[in-house]
């Protein structure tokens, strides 16, 4: 299944950037306010993605683009893999088997196809779930958001300034344990233990697109994606300057 959009023209002169494992385009959005065109991939139904998207298995799909020469037209790509091997709580975006099952590490082998692509890349991933280099670590705390949501991404083929992580305001409002804790930030996961509502994930995360819980609790806060794509946008006008 394939979505076509209408693109503006100044959207078509921009720097198109593809990004699989989408789900509903947290990232992307981020990386449309740096200033990129942005195509999704997502092997699930994601009809609040805000931008052109195809549906279908994205490994699969990026080995097509590579193949037909099609990845040409893109100037980076962004992929969020799941990588259930290493969080076996966790149902990746790229499955269709739901919960339990053999568990994969889709991690090495997206790299592998991005490496062939010769394109800039991110790879992100959350604490804990696969061995990535952690060339830069993003919090919401650093940009002023109700979530805490650490993530790492690992740059491929251009490298930026780490950032420096902020100190916490807080804790996650919830309950651990048997025991009430209150804090700044919500939890962005899950149901039930003092979780927010999901108005209160949409305001935490910046998102206003969807007011689906999964993918609310699936996405990174758009203001991560802004932050890599303005550091790949500005690295890129200083190579050229």
């Amino acid at each position: 299944m394939n979505q076509h959009f209408d693109i503006p023209h100044a959207e078509a002169l921009a720097p198109r950037l593809l990004d699989l494992f989408s789900c509903s385009g947290g990232a992307g959005v981020g990386y449309r306010r740096a200033g990129f065109a942005v195509d999704g991939c997502d092997i699930a139904p994601r009809p609040n993605y805000p931008f052109p998207y195809h549906q279908g298995d994205a490994l699969e799909y990026l080995a097509h683009l590579i193949d037909s020469g099609e990845i040409e037209r893109y100037t980076m790509v962004h992929a969020s893999p799941p990588c259930q091997d290493k969080c076996a709580l966790t149902v990746g975006t790229n499955r269709s088997r739901g919960w339990g099952g053999t568990h994969e590490d889709l991690v090495a082998p997206t790299r592998d196809l991005l490496d062939k692509t010769g394109l800039p890349y991110v790879i992100e991933q959350p604490n804990g779930r696969a061995e990535i280099r952690k060339d830069v670590t993003l919090c919401g705390e650093m940009f002023g958001l109700g979530v805490i949501r650490h993530r790492n991404f690992e740059l491929g083929g251009w490298s930026t300034p780490k950032p420096v992580h902020v100190p916490h305001r807080g804790r996650v409002r919830g309950c651990r344990h048997g025991k009430w804790y209150d804090g700044p930030y919500v939890a962005a996961y899950g149901n039930g233990g003092g979780k927010p509502s999901i108005a209160e994930l949409q305001q935490a995360m910046g998102i206003d697109w969807t007011d689906v819980r999964e993918e609310l609790t699936e996405a990174i806060p758009p203001a991560y994606g802004e932050w890599i794509g303005r550091a790949y946008l500005s690295g890129a006008a200083e190579a050229a300057a």
